[in-house]
């Protein structure tokens, strides 16, 4: 190849070379921020409907084979997995799947006077759907006309009906075993087949019975049959730990590949989403982030954004992203961002049932998860609160974990030989029961950007107000009631703490007076971007497409109008997914 100067020696024209200043701006159809449970779910849908999509996600990628610990034993890990201490036991210590956190150093949140609020925080692909317990319910008809029930609180704009075929895609596609009940406002689905009850369980489902409480099958988002090209569940019970052949769900593993099948699909990890930029049109056009790896400010262009961070991070990003047409927040005219933050209504008591010492020692292999659980059993009758809850339980020898028998340790004394047989006796016999129940909105209850307080990255952080309205704390005390009679009624006696921290019971009026969960602590965090028909009074439509800004969508718990007794993460996916094939049509129609 000749050089220009040779050119001109050789007789060709001077050809000189363009200098590109500026480069050509890459414009996606598509930008999601957040890689959960409603971001995996988008990404799928609208990939597979030829959109060209690129993903923030605050964490790294995610490696099953390196990162999940599920088959590691704790004498091979440091501090047998939970850290100097032991500071790191319960959800977060290291042999839970990676990268979720109550406390993220440089990354704080702050809580108003006189409030408690926990905030649990994942930041790896896939989000929190790596952590969860697979419990997948629908929403049933009554829980989006709450308001018409009962004269609490608001309908959703949308009705059961609207949202089931989309509850149909979803676990036609991920897996949901369960078994149909015809139950009153708690839908059957298409189901895989449940597996049998465990001793502990089959136990319970027969004091149940003696009370006319409702025991099934539960229905958890995990495999019993394979289900395109994944393996079913082999039963190590160990979901929490995550899952290296992808038998129970997770958005980075059932979701995100997908998207990346149709080669229109782009995630930039480590990206902290900072700003929702608006163009001159009035329109969403931009997203500005910070790349974690360097620290520097970047900005990814896209036609339509869609908010699945997490019901709180996606109304901090939007109280974050003001200017002048959004003074106070993108897409909140109304006012509603971060207002109507509601968590589930948590209780927990723990019975010790004797006859489980006896029981031979031998397998319990199951999922890592209740088989059997109590949907709310009294649905449209008169109770001393409105709404309902219903109860998760589980028990048995499974992996003990540090401080399992520090109740055993403070009740015994002695040592050596005598306390080692007290403890191989105990192990296994405690029964623990969780009540998980709606929680009406209150305007005492929301988050906001902290005016002072801003993380490592110059992003002002959340502050949390909370309190717990009168009709929960009647529901936790209820919740209480049952536990006891449930366990009175299979032969057991009540103690206190969880089922892998029992302790001494307190029965005094203080103890049982706050047997309620922390705001935040059962991790079902919602409602803080809500949908609806009016403009004035929300900040969705009833496609979750915000009224103030048309190509931004929100496809987490955000848009939720309520908090049914219903883990919501079957609802995020459907409702994602509903939200995501409006997007579609949309885009096809040049509307956006």
């Amino acid at each position: 190849m000749l050089c220009a100067y040779s050119r001109r020696a050789h007789g060709e024209p001077w050809r000189i070379p363009m200098l590109q200043l500026n480069p050509v701006k890459k414009i996606y159809d598509v930008c999601i921020i957040g890689s959960g449970a409603g971001g995996g779910t988008a990404a799928k849908v609208l990939t597979e409907g030829g959109l060209n999509v690129v993903m923030l996600e605050a964490g790294p990628r995610l490696d099953p084979d390196k990162d999940f610990k599920e088959h590691v034993w704790p004498y091979q890990l440091p501090h047998r997995g939970v850290g100097i201490g032991g500071r790191q036991a319960g959800i977060g210590n290291e042999f839970m799947a990676p990268n979720g956190f109550w406390e993220i150093e440089g990354e704080p949140y702050t809580t108003a006077p006189g409030s408690t609020f926990r905030w649990f925080r994942s930041r790896i692909e896939g989000g929190r759907t790596n952590h969860w317990g697979r419990i997948a319910l629908r929403f049933g008809p009554a829980d989006f006309k709450a308001h018409s029930t009962d004269g609490m609180g608001d309908d959703w704009p949308i009705a059961y009906e609207e949202l089931a075929p989309y509850y149909d895609k979803v676990e036609s596609f991920i897996g949901v075993f369960g078994s149909k009940e015809n139950i009153p406002n708690s839908p059957d689905g298409i189901f895989m087949p449940p597996p049998r009850p465990r001793c502990t369980e089959t136990l319970i489902k027969k004091a149940c019975d003696q009370l006319n409480i409702t025991c099934v099958p539960s229905r958890l988002a995990i495999l019993t049959k394979p289900l395109n090209g994944r393996d079913p569940c082999h039963y190590c019970a160990q979901c929490g730990r995550g899952c290296k052949s992808a038998s129970n769900f997770s958005s980075s593993q059932v979701m995100i590949p997908p998207a990346a099948a149709t080669g229109r699909f782009t995630m930039i990890a480590n990206a902290m989403a900072r700003e929702i930029v608006i163009g001159d049109t009035g329109k969403a056009e931009a997203v500005s982030y910070i790349d974690k790896t360097t620290s520097s400010e970047q900005r990814v262009y896209a036609k339509a954004v869609v908010l699945a961070a997490s019901a709180c991070e996606s109304a901090r990003l939007l109280l974050n992203s003001r200017s002048a047409s959004f003074p106070n927040g993108l897409a909140n005219s109304s006012g509603v961002v971060g207002r109507y933050l509601m968590d589930s209504v948590g209780s927990d008591l723990a019975g010790y049932f004797p006859q489980l010492e006896k029981m031979p020692i031998h397998n319990h292999d199951g999922v890592g998860g209740m088989h059997l659980y109590m949907p709310w059993w009294r649905f449209g009758k008169k109770n001393e609160f409105l709404r309902g809850y219903h109860i998760e339980f589980g028990g048995g020898r499974d992996l003990p974990g540090v401080g399992g028998f520090d109740g055993v340790c403070e009740e015994q004394e002695g040592y050596g030989v005598s306390l080692k047989q007290k403890c191989r006796s105990s192990y296994g016999t405690v029964i623990g029961f969780s009540g998980r129940g709606e929680m009406i909105p209150n305007d005492k209850s929301f988050c906001e950007p902290d005016p002072e307080v801003k993380d490592k990255w110059g992003i002002p952080v959340l502050r949390f107000h909370w309190a717990w309205g009168e009709n929960e704390m009647k529901m936790a005390a209820d919740m209480q009631e049952t536990f006891r009679s449930i366990i009175q009624a299979g032969g057991g006696t009540v103690i206190g703490g969880t089922r892998r921290h029992p302790k001494p019971h307190d029965d005094s009026p203080q103890q049982t007076a706050v047997n309620i969960s922390k705001g935040g602590e059962i991790i079902h965090e919602l409602g803080t971007v809500r949908m609806g028909n009016d403009a004035k009074t929300s900040a969705l439509n009833r496609n979750c497409q915000a009224h103030d800004v048309k190509n931004l969508f929100v496809a987490d718990a955000a848009p939720f109008v309520t908090n049914p007794d219903k883990n919501p993460t079957l609802s995020i996916m459907a409702l994602s997914w509903r939200t995501s094939e409006y997007l579609l049509d949309q885009a096809k129609k040049g509307e956006l």
